[in-house]
């Protein structure tokens, strides 16, 4: 559950994982900065905070207290920020610098191969993006795609490589950060925000006062309308969570049989083990086409929603 979930390190095998730096703000405490390493897991106190449940708790005990036996300060807990490199944080700025990394070297390569064949990751990037300029962008938005294209390029790859990251058991992969909820909400956000600000009179007279619709209607439709406004990110931000959420839950719980099994019997645990670890490989491959699906899904919806706030009105 801690690779679904968000952790204050990043667990790589067995026992040892990465600890990652905490950092919290009281104005009774001032500035806390110190390695995750210190809560040792979980089981000690350390510069009077302590895990509790996976979050951050502020406690009266000294340094190196049994963190389930210390006393909790529910009121300073409550104004402590915690605004520490999480786990989901780090593979945000480590899918961040991948895909500078990425886009960087194939951008330079471009300029030193001017007019020549495509090679290397220019042969991998390019069809992907031409995809999603042409089926995507243009399709959707039509004229005006260039001025969207790239917060629709940026979107796209950065959910699929995030979708692709979190196939991977081991570091950098591990992660779970397009099935965090507060990464797609901000996602979502950023199509409404483009959406709202892009809106011409035709998109805004359609909202608020449809044309040719007599008032009374107007009075139940405009508020459905305001509504839509509103659904159409929500939806956005569920859908990527849920998918990509429920997948790793399926391969969790496939898992999870093998020990249930396993608490009956030895050979119990042993002959289920082979089920599910090929319905897990079955899951995987499925995951990766899932993890391709998701992004074209909400960077073409995205676009849609944004086609239609430029639109201009058709006359005949």
């Amino acid at each position: 559950m801690g690779h679904i979930g968000d952790e204050h390190g990043w667990h790589l095998w067995g026992h040892t994982s990465l600890p990652l730096p905490i950092i919290l703000y009281s104005s009774e405490r001032g500035l806390s900065v110190f390695s995750s390493s210190r809560f040792d897991h979980g089981h000690k106190t350390y510069g009077g905070y302590a895990l509790h449940d996976g979050h951050i708790v502020a406690v009266n005990d000294p340094d190196g207290t049994d963190a389930h036996h210390a006393s909790i300060n529910e009121d300073l807990t409550r104004a402590t920020w915690d605004i520490s490199i999480t786990k989901n944080v780090m593979s945000l700025l480590v899918s961040a610098a991948l895909l500078l990394i990425i886009f960087i070297s194939v951008a330079k390569a471009y300029t030193r191969r001017t007019g020549q064949a495509p090679t290397g990751l220019q042969n991998l990037v390019e069809p992907i993006v031409l995809f999603v300029r042409d089926d995507v962008a243009k399709s959707a938005i039509g004229h005006k795609y260039e001025r969207f294209l790239p917060y629709l390029l940026t979107a796209f790859f950065f959910i699929f490589l995030n979708n692709l990251l979190g196939l991977v058991p081991i570091f950098p992969g591990g992660a779970n950060l397009t099935g965090n909820i507060a990464v797609t909400l901000v996602l979502a956000l950023l199509t409404f925000i483009i959406v709202t600000v892009n809106g011409n009179k035709h998109y805004w007279h359609h909202i608020l006062a449809m044309p040719g619709v007599p008032g009374w209607v107007l009075a139940i439709l405009t508020p459905v309308e305001i509504l839509g406004m509103f659904l159409k990110p929500f939806v956005l931000m569920i859908r990527l969570f849920a998918n990509i959420t429920a997948g790793h839950i399926i391969a969790l719980s496939f898992f999870s049989l093998i020990f249930v099994f396993g608490e009956t019997s030895a050979g119990a645990g042993y002959g289920v083990a082979v089920g599910s670890w090929a319905f897990t490989v079955f899951m995987m491959c499925l995951e990766l086409l899932v993890a391709f699906i998701q992004a074209y899904v909400f960077t073409f919806l995205s676009a849609m929603y944004i086609g239609a706030a430029v639109e201009e009105p058709h006359h005949h």
